[in-house]
């Protein structure tokens, strides 16, 4: 797709002079296809349109937030009605209260809910819950679980140092053994477990959680006094109305939720039972916009659409035709194409593609076609698709998979890209 003369290259160059890289996180430069649109102009129900305004299908889901679709009327409705009243105040509105007790109303383990904006702020707040209920330091979490973008949880190593990371034991995720080890090594200085819902690493194939690895997660953690804390930032909301280990029977200490908790609008939480509850109360945590009532509106409203409407059911079935599709698609056109992780956040990557460049070429002849999907992150399901749309992106997909046989001979090595260059 030449974007020589288009608009969002005129505004990649002015954000290169303004915009340290030119963009940061998701969407840094070098992370996606040179011919992936950097800026978007709308979005409307299961699809993007780019500052050249070309439509697009999004698999991605603004990275997770985009649950019932971009601008769902009923939830945009309650975000605006509040803003109209009250938003950003010296304290909260009562919003405050209601939201927190539909949130433990619908979560199994929680007591009490804190509130904030990111999921960062929510993974961030977990841990020190953690040290401050148990007076203690280390913490065990699992090789490459993403849980943020503090220097305590970051992947990259700018601007860190050694003991942003201290007190901090890695294990294998879903390896009781490693776990074990790594609960010994730790002593009588544990504090907390952190667990991804499931492995969904970026670069590698996602694996569902092992029952036996969460079961031992959560004996030990009763052994030792230590608090278990499930990472539901990115899965919450998507595969249960509950807390995602809820699903094997394993109720955790604290939860962080996030992404799509207001179907896009900026809000986060801790939820805890009440073994954690003074704890909670000790710690300082804040933030100028964190009583924000508009949001709260929007997420009250978005928790009563997962209360009162199949999306759950929906987006698995949608799921499971896009899969199940792909995979038959690929295989017809002679690619090995791993589909992996649960229907609702799919990943997809290449067989014999250590560089990704076939991810990239075929990523690439499917936005060319509509298509947004990612080469090397889990994708999102939202409700607001349909039949007819998963059965477009089968025919793109179809016809991207051509393309690339046909480019196959010709491809050349990706560049490095900056995120792996990072990891090392």
């Amino acid at each position: 797709m030449d974007r020589t003369n288009s608009r969002d290259r005129a505004l990649r160059e002015r954000a290169q002079a303004v915009i340290p890289g030119g963009m940061y996180g998701h969407q840094s430069v070098g992370l996606l296809p040179e011919d992936y649109p950097q800026f978007f102009a709308r979005g409307e129900g299961a699809h993007l349109w780019d500052v050249d305004g070309r439509r697009y299908l999004d698999f991605m889901c603004a990275y997770g937030p985009n649950l019932f679709g971009y601008g769902q009327p009923e939830i945009d409705a309650a975000y605006v009605r509040q803003l109209g009243i009250g938003d950003t105040l010296t304290g909260p509105t009562e919003l405050i209260v209601q939201l927190a007790e539909t949130l433990t109303g619908m979560v199994t383990h929680a007591d009490w809910a804190i509130f904030c904006k990111n999921g960062t702020d929510a993974t961030s707040m977990a841990l020190v819950t953690a040290r401050a209920h148990t007076r203690r330091k280390t913490i065990i979490r699992a090789k490459g679980a993403y849980h943020g973008a503090a220097p305590w949880c970051v992947g990259r190593p700018a601007g860190t140092i050694p003991t942003d990371k201290a007190s901090q034991i890695l294990c294998d995720y879903n390896d009781v053994a490693s776990l074990e080890a790594a609960v010994a090594e730790a002593g009588d200085d544990l504090a907390a477990i952190f667990a991804a819902p499931f492995k969904h690493d970026a670069f590698i194939d996602q694996a569902a959680p092992d029952p036996a690895y969460a079961r031992r997660a959560r004996e030990l953690c009763d052994q030792t006094g230590a608090l278990l804390v499930v990472d539901d930032v990115r899965a919450g909301l998507r595969l249960t109305s509950d807390c995602s280990w809820s699903l094997m029977g394993i109720q955790p200490d604290l939860s962080s939720w996030g992404k799509c908790l207001a179907n896009g609008h900026a809000i986060s939480a801790l939820l805890g039972s009440d073994k954690a509850r003074k704890a909670a109360a000790s710690i300082y945590v804040t933030g100028s916009f964190w009583y924000e009532a508009a949001p709260m509106a929007a997420a009250l409203e978005t928790l009563r659409l997962v209360r009162e409407t199949d999306y759950l059911q929906r987006l698995e079935s949608l799921g499971r035709r896009l899969c199940d599709g792909l995979k038959a698609r690929a295989g017809a056109a002679g690619f090995g194409l791993r589909v992996t992780g649960p229907v609702q956040m799919p990943l997809f990557l290449f067989d014999d593609d250590p560089d990704l460049r076939k991810g990239f070429c075929w990523s690439s002849e499917m936005l060319a076609r509509g298509v947004y999907v990612h080469p090397w992150h889990n994708m999102f399901m939202c409700a607001a698709m349909t039949e007819a749309d998963i059965d477009g992106a089968l025919d793109a997909a179809e016809a991207a998979f051509a393309a690339l046989k046909r480019q196959a001979p010709d491809l050349g090595p990706v560049e490095k890209m900056a995120f792996l260059t990072a990891q090392g």
